[in-house]
């Protein structure tokens, strides 16, 4: 993943199509629909990057649109859509990574809005710069947003994709730490593989179906 154009593309159209299994799993469960759709949103988010490394970086529409995907959209998209799915027990303190999450992507919103994002090709990865304010603070504001709220929702299977999550941060900082949105993306890219089986399980039973009268005789 982000080794290539065709590395983009392919892994982005895979994760997609987990993405459109998970969503049909979850039709059932309406709840579950926002986290279902996650990995449709992330292997999109790789098919865009992908368009980012035709046009050779730069400040074009491709790299505008992943900037938006990646920083404001997943910062808000994320806790709400675990604040959803959660059990009911959960909620209440979820509400503190949605807010936390709101407020990382208006501030990320008004960067993109007032600043210009440039993606540069770096060997086999892309940085991005946005030039933020305070970038500490919105970081860890985007880390409590969306890796608090799978570790706060008190479902097995969504800890267990936070903690997945993590780590490919934790990874990504220490190997490409110029690169570091573009690899962590890519790395919670993949791990959203692991929603399609957290929807399966989830999925309601399909009901009995009535027998049938007796045919007259």
């Amino acid at each position: 993943m982000c080794w290539s154009a065709t590395a983009d593309l392919i892994a982005g159209a895979g994760i997609a199509a987990v993405g459109a299994a998970s969503v049909a799993l979850a039709a059932r469960r309406p709840r579950d629909l926002p986290l279902a759709a996650l990995p449709l949103l992330l292997g999109a988010h790789q098919i865009v990057e992908a368009a980012v490394w035709h046009q050779d970086g730069g400040t074009g529409p491709a790299t505008v649109a992943w900037a938006v995907i990646a920083l404001p959209l997943l910062a808000l998209w994320v806790p709400a859509a675990v604040l959803c799915a959660a059990p009911p027990a959960a909620r209440r303190r979820l509400l503190v990574p949605l807010a936390v999450g709101f407020a990382t992507a208006a501030v990320l919103a008004y960067a993109l809005a007032t600043r210009t994002v440039t993606a540069e090709i770096r060997g086999h990865t892309v940085g991005y710069s946005v030039g933020l304010p305070q970038a500490e603070l919105v970081v860890a504001g985007y880390l409590f947003a969306t890796i608090g709220s799978l570790l706060l929702s008190g479902d097995r299977g969504l800890v267990l994709f936070g903690v997945l999550v993590a780590v490919g941060a934790a990874v990504s900082f220490a190997l490409w730490r110029q690169e570091y949105i573009s690899t962590w993306c890519a790395a919670a890219a993949i791990c959203s593989v692991v929603l399609l089986l957290w929807v399966a399980r989830r999925r309601p039973p399909v009901p009995r179906s009535r027998r049938t009268a007796p045919a007259a005789r």
